[in-house]
């Protein structure tokens, strides 16, 4: 059996104001491209950050390419990037030095290489020299991004990678992250309130309600399992509910 590069069983989170996560199973493969959908408060965001170690979940399981946490956490997460579009960067630094000192966090010999090739993944190799004043939020989430996936890392989690780009630049995305998927077997989970995007990056999609899984499956099949066109209409059903 090949070892998924993510593995979470019975998740489950509680808070003061209720269960966030209730009971949650989900696996990705290695080279899979997953989104992890639901409306506002679905437990979407709490998954991925229990997925990660940020947060200790009060019950279940993760095992990251077969590295349990939190005991093996230093050891999976060497293997694993993470972007979201609210983590920030520093205004006084250069991208290329910012993406360079990440190299050399993650143990990279060739680090101006790697963020030099990294930038030009995602068609953004002009902006190696731009302070952090200098870039627009879609650019701040770009080059956070590159950061992410600087070292191919073997699992690649991503929070509304594509919230504040333009068409043409998610596209560049869209683009850059499918290569990496394939050419490295990265695997990845994403986070999207965009179907549309979803639909054209994800060959797979889990939708959360009420912290639970309700929906696993090509976008193809959950869109007619709900009975709609494509997954805005399911996400729009789920809402409601």
């Amino acid at each position: 059996m090949v070892t998924a590069a993510l593995r979470v069983a019975g998740l489950v989170k509680d808070y003061r104001r209720g269960r966030a996560v209730d009971g949650v199973d989900l696996a990705v493969g290695r080279g899979e491209r997953v989104g992890l959908l639901g409306p506002n408060g679905a437990g979407k965001t709490t998954t991925l950050l229990m997925s990660l170690g940020v947060v200790c979940p009060d019950a279940g399981t993760v095992e990251i390419l077969g590295h349990r946490l939190p005991r093996a956490r230093c050891t999976a997460m060497a293997q694993v990037g993470f972007a979201a579009g609210y983590l920030p960067l520093p205004n006084q630094m250069r991208v290329i030095e910012y993406l360079r000192m990440f190299g050399r966090l993650y143990g990279m010999r060739r680090a101006d290489h790697a963020a030099r090739a990294g930038l030009d993944r995602f068609g953004i190799g002009h902006l190696a020299r731009a302070m952090g004043t200098e870039l627009s939020s879609g650019q701040k989430t770009l080059v956070g991004i590159v950061k992410a996936a600087l070292h191919e890392p073997r699992l690649l989690v991503l929070d509304e990678p594509t919230a504040s780009l333009d068409p043409e630049v998610a596209l560049r995305v869209r683009t850059g992250l499918h290569d990496l998927c394939t050419e490295h077997e990265t695997a990845l989970l994403v986070t999207s309130h965009d179907m549309l995007e979803v639909e054209r990056l994800c060959e797979r999609v889990v939708f959360l309600a009420r912290g639970r899984v309700v929906a696993d499956g090509t976008p193809a099949e959950i869109a007619r399992r709900f009975g709609h066109d494509g997954l805005e209409g399911v996400f729009l059903h789920l809402a409601e509910l």
